[in-house]
């Protein structure tokens, strides 16, 4: 069946549709009410099949390479967005728009039901009445929780009740001790009130722990002065500076977007009893091109992204800086969420436009400070010389490594906004024997975790033409859309050197290879991120090794000699495999003797 075909007998029925190149390669995901209606929006018959005149330049460019499509006919509109959504995450399209704030923010609670009550940190919501929540914060929540108990006389641990004797937090005046000495609600609650107060005014928790910090210097407690400045720097990070203060408790959830040649940032406040509590930002990848830009699509993905899974534990009103195409079809997707109507306003005037006003404010003078950044130039020179469909502003890089085929690992770091992302890093104990199949073990987790942790811009492999070619038969094997690059050091007698001065670094693409000079900006940044990848596998590898030896050092007390253990791990991978395995498949590696001192030791 034709293209043409296709698209005249679509049902009218909700769903998605896919558009893929001549290549196979998938260009775009959508969903649809009415599918009939809105494919056809996209073309016109006459006097042949091509785009609409009507459509904007990256969607007009996007149809102009279309020569095939699917769909999926689902119940509803709200069961085609949830689709699309999971689509998007999994098979990062080329012409749709990709967040990939996937962080679950946290809250700080207080269970009231308690006598002598704590405040700790949650990530979603915990179901009982008597608890309290504060937040979300984007950062800080941890530094924040800190700074309570270093200056309010809280019970400081769970296990501290439980013990029924003052401990060193007594003695040192940061607690009642309730556990031995009796201490009365009013006496407890008092040290409450004062932590609210703080948790909800960051002025005043910051003004106190400049005041403590003074006292240590004072004191020559240098380490603890500096930790406290180094906190104090981190808790400022956390919001966006505002003179705006609300006279009345009033909540809200604020989203803007804005955009410059190469990307967008959003940006999101959360204002909490009247006060700004914390901020945050994202960059999304424009690929160099501001034609067009869909900023219905940005709202849709920004709402549909962060209001995901459970119930918030504070539900507040959403503001927004314009309306957009699917606003109703997300309000009601956010609705069932919240287990009540959502209230989502774009206001026009007072206070609330205020707000709207600083977050754009914010939006674009951090789009100023991206564009004089120094990396933006080498990415845009990146992006020519390979010439990748994406500018790589979040790339992954992986590395294995292994020693004589025991501790086998796999690592995987993240490089996002001219700087590595750590808390990004994913490592892997991998069983696979020889290069190849570790990295095709190593990349094939990393797609099957798409959904969760959607795809980057860019991935860049420690390795040839060989392991870059797996990693592009991985992907399209999975019909995924990504640019993947990899780095080696040439060959000199037909073999790899890696000492200085030996051997040069090339780079290569799924077009061509190519040697830099070793002067070359675009060279550095790439060994850059590769020689990290390489320090996260070689870190790994030598905690996994350190307790493959300790392990190996107890069997050896059991009458497993070395030899035997290194057959056993290279057969089975891990001793966590070994541990695993039933005393008939040990035999099959080494004798019934020792198959039985084995399983009796892990017993």
């Amino acid at each position: 069946m034709t293209l043409e075909q296709t698209i005249k007998q679509l049902p009218s029925s909700s769903g998605i549709y896919q558009y893929f190149d001549k290549n196979g390669h998938l260009l775009y995901i959508g969903k649809a009410k009415n599918l009939s209606n809105r494919v056809k929006s996209y073309w016109q018959f006459t006097p042949k099949l091509g785009a609409s005149s009507q459509l904007g330049l990256r969607i007009k460019k996007m149809i102009e390479q279309t020569v095939s499509m699917q769909y999926i006919v689902v119940k509803s509109e709200h069961d085609a967005l949830i689709l699309e959504n999971s689509l998007i995450k999994q098979l990062n399209p080329k012409y749709n728009i990709l967040l990939r704030d996937d962080k679950t923010y946290p809250y700080i609670y207080i269970d009231n039901s308690q006598k002598y009550p704590r405040f700790e940190i949650t990530r979603k919501i915990l179901k009982s009445k008597d608890i309290t929540y504060y937040g979300p914060y984007s950062v800080g929540a941890r530094d924040i929780l800190d700074s309570v108990y270093e200056l309010c006389k809280l019970v400081q641990k769970k296990s501290c009740l439980k013990s029924k004797k003052v401990c060193l937090y007594y003695q040192i005046e940061k607690c009642l001790g309730p556990c031995e000495i009796l201490v009365t609600q009013e006496r407890y609650n008092k040290e409450l009130d004062v932590a609210r107060e703080l948790i909800q005014n960051k002025k005043l928790l910051i003004k106190k722990l400049k005041e403590k910090m003074e006292f240590y210097a004072e004191e020559l407690r240098f380490e603890e002065a500096g930790e406290l400045r180094d906190r104090v720097e981190r808790i400022s990070r956390s919001e966006i500076k505002s003179e705006i203060d609300f006279a009345n408790d009033e909540n809200y959830d604020i989203f803007v977007v804005s955009h410059s040649k190469i990307r967008a940032v959003v940006v999101k406040i959360f204002m909490r009893h009247g006060k700004i509590i914390s901020s945050s930002h994202d960059f999304i990848s424009l690929n160099g091109s501001s034609d067009d830009v869909d900023l219905d699509e940005i709202y849709s993905r920004v709402l549909l992204d962060f209001y995901t899974g459970d119930k918030p534990p504070i539900i507040a009103p959403i503001l927004i800086a314009k309306e957009f195409e699917n606003l109703e079809i997300i309000k009601e997707y956010i609705s069932n969420i919240f287990e009540k109507k959502a209230q989502i306003y774009v206001p026009k005037i007072g206070d609330k436009k205020h707000l709207i006003d600083l977050a754009m404010l914010n939006a674009e003078e951090l789009l100023k400070r991206d564009e004089k950044s120094v990396d933006v130039k080498i990415l845009e020179d990146i992006k020519e010389l390979l010439s990748l469909e994406k500018m790589p502003n979040r790339v992954e890089v992986f590395d294995n490594s292994h020693m004589s085929g025991v501790a086998t690992v796999g690592a995987m770091i993240v490089y996002e906004n001219s700087k590595f992302d750590k808390k990004s890093y994913r490592t892997y104990h991998l069983s696979a024997k020889d290069e190849y199949a570790q990295m095709r073990e190593t990349l094939t987790r990393r797609v099957e975790s798409f959904e969760k942790n959607p795809a980057p811009d860019l991935w860049i492999l420690d390795g040839g033409a060989t392991l870059l070619k797996l990693a592009i038969d991985i992907l399209e094997s999975n019909g995924i859309f990504l640019d993947v690059i990899a780095i080696s050091k040439e060959k000199i007698d037909a073999a790899s050197h890696r000492a200085k001065g030996k051997a040069k670094d090339i780079i290569h693409s799924s077009h061509d290879e190519f040697k830099l000079k070793e002067s070359d900006k675009r060279l550095q940044w790439v060994q850059n991120l590769r020689d990290e990848a390489h320090r996260s596998a070689i870190t790994f590898h030598k905690k996994t090794k350190l307790k493959l030896d300790k392990e190996s050092k107890l069997l050896n007390l059991h009458g497993i000699s070395q030899a035997k253990i290194v057959k056993l791990l290279k057969h089975f991978g891990t001793f966590e495999e070994v541990k695993r395995v039933s005393y008939d498949e040990i035999c099959s590696v080494l004798n019934a003797k020792d198959a039985k001192i084995i399983k009796s030791y892990y017993k």
